[in-house]
């Protein structure tokens, strides 16, 4: 009797369209058991991608892609000492060809998440993509659709989401209403140093390929690779790198399932006077409608000199309930243990094709990852102004956010910030309509705000508008 082999059930599949390839492919995977995922972008965080998923059982690391040849070269060796089959690729289109890589994960730099996501969807894979879930915001909602249009498993690649959720719940039927949410991240940065002219892009890197949707200019900082973070063509500044994981409990902790009504950021980029454009230190207040404030700090300097943060915690009606406080590094709540439970929910639910039982579904990272976006929308819309100006002009959100201003301006103060002669970008409140996710008021700027809120695209690199 002849066999029909798995690839040929794929590809059988695939001809027949979207919607009979994904009933296909779910009993292609129970035909066969291991599943066959690829890894997208492992200069930094997909290389633990790669050693956890060798070790779930029934998994495994079939194709490797990454713009950097020198990368994908030393992770494929590691392959073959192990006497382990690996296809490696530098352009993650060829990789998204074959039929039988069932699903991917993804750590690329944050401009390219959106694409590799939606173009996986639309290749009838399954998606892990790390966080801050996209690049914009307007791309967040791009990605559902696609899950949802193709019938795609899509896991927001945050490890923390939910932690301690259902006992805080508890706790907080007891405190009656929340009236304001303090939430921080803490977290030491240095400057990325300033240059005088373009860098040499490294000869191991395809730099259209690294770029992307981005724009392709000359590379004007020491090291392509991680500092884009702190860039806004390619990063989302420390509020997406690491804002997002107290940002997600916070929401979370409200119970809020669409954007905030309104929201307003300051800081800077203080002392460093170099090439990155982020803020190393900011506020951003988001204004549910109907619900209560989520103030977010972010620090960047050594967080033993001057006040210490609020937070993170829940002021109630009749008391105070502590938030989780994940911060992505080792440990309990957002360790490496941490991120391989999250990794194999992933894969539980692609076999399973129930995605109830998904951690994070890709909502509840557009969700959480908006206000990512929203904060940092406001900060680039924002205006130089002095520390009086700034403070004065925070009066009105409340005694909290102003007791909040006072501590995060000490703090700068005592790590060497003089205010005398610096001056804090100041932007403005921005308010969103939830439903249509576009930013409606004050009519000067919302266009301005919904231009950054979708950004820009270079051919053929394109988030489509119909996915």
């Amino acid at each position: 009797m002849r066999r029909t082999t798995r690839r040929q059930l794929l590809r059988g599949a695939l001809a027949a369209g979207p919607g009979v390839a994904w009933a296909r492919h779910a009993s292609a995977r129970q035909l066969n058991d291991q599943l066959r995922l690829a890894v997208v972008g492992f200069h930094g965080q997909g290389r633990l991608h790669i050693r956890l998923l060798n070790e779930l059982p029934g998994v495994r690391v079939a194709a490797l892609c990454d713009a950097d040849r020198a990368v994908l070269e030393r992770q494929v060796e590691e392959f073959r000492k192990r006497k382990e089959k690996v296809d490696g690729y530098v352009d993650v289109r060829k990789l998204l060809e074959d039929p039988d890589i069932d699903a991917v994960t993804t750590a690329t730099p944050d401009h390219w998440h959106a694409l590799v996501t939606i173009w996986a969807c639309q290749a009838g894979k399954d998606v892990y993509v790390e966080k801050p879930l996209c690049h914009n915001l307007w791309e967040g909602r791009k990605m559902v659709e696609a899950a949802r249009k193709y019938k795609r498993v899509v896991q927001f690649g945050n490890q923390s989401h939910g932690h301690r959720t259902g006992p805080m719940r508890l706790e907080l039927g007891q405190l009656g209403r929340i009236q304001v949410a303090f939430t921080c991240l803490n977290r030491l940065r240095r400057s990325i140093g300033k240059v005088d002219g373009p860098q040499p892009v490294p000869e191991s890197v395809d730099y259209n390929l690294w770029t992307g949707p981005a724009p392709l200019e000359p590379l004007m900082r020491r090291r392509l690779h991680y500092d884009w973070h702190w860039v806004w063509p390619t990063g989302t500044g420390e509020i997406g790198n690491n804002g997002i994981y107290p940002l997600d409990a916070a929401r979370l902790a409200l119970g809020q399932s669409a954007l905030p009504k309104r929201v307003m950021s300051l800081g800077g980029r203080f002392l460093f006077n170099d090439d990155g454009q982020t803020p190393n230190a900011q506020i951003a207040l988001f204004q549910y409608d109907p619900g209560p404030m989520i103030i977010f700090e972010l620090r960047n300097f050594p967080s033993d000199k001057g006040p210490k943060t609020v937070g993170p915690k829940l002021k109630c009606e009749g008391g105070e309930a502590g938030l989780p406080s994940p911060t992505g590094k080792p440990g309990p709540t957002g360790g490496f243990s941490a991120h391989k439970g999250h990794l194999f929910n992933f894969v539980s639910v692609v076999r399973s094709r129930q995605t109830s039982q998904l951690r994070a579904d890709v909502l509840e990272g557009h969700l959480s990852t908006a206000l990512v976006h929203m904060a940092n929308i406001s900060y680039r819309l924002g205006t130089p102004h002095s520390v009086d100006e700034a403070r004065h002009a925070i009066q009105d959100w409340g005694p909290e956010a102003v007791e909040i201003f006072g501590r995060f301006r000490e703090h700068l103060e005592a790590n060497g910030v003089d205010f005398s002669k610096a001056q804090m970008v100041l932007g403005p409140w921005l308010e969103m309509d939830p439903k249509t996710e576009q930013f409606v008021r004050p009519t000067e700027v919302a266009d301005r705000a919904n231009s950054l809120a979708r950004g820009d695209y270079r051919k053929p690199f394109v988030v489509p508008e119909t996915v």
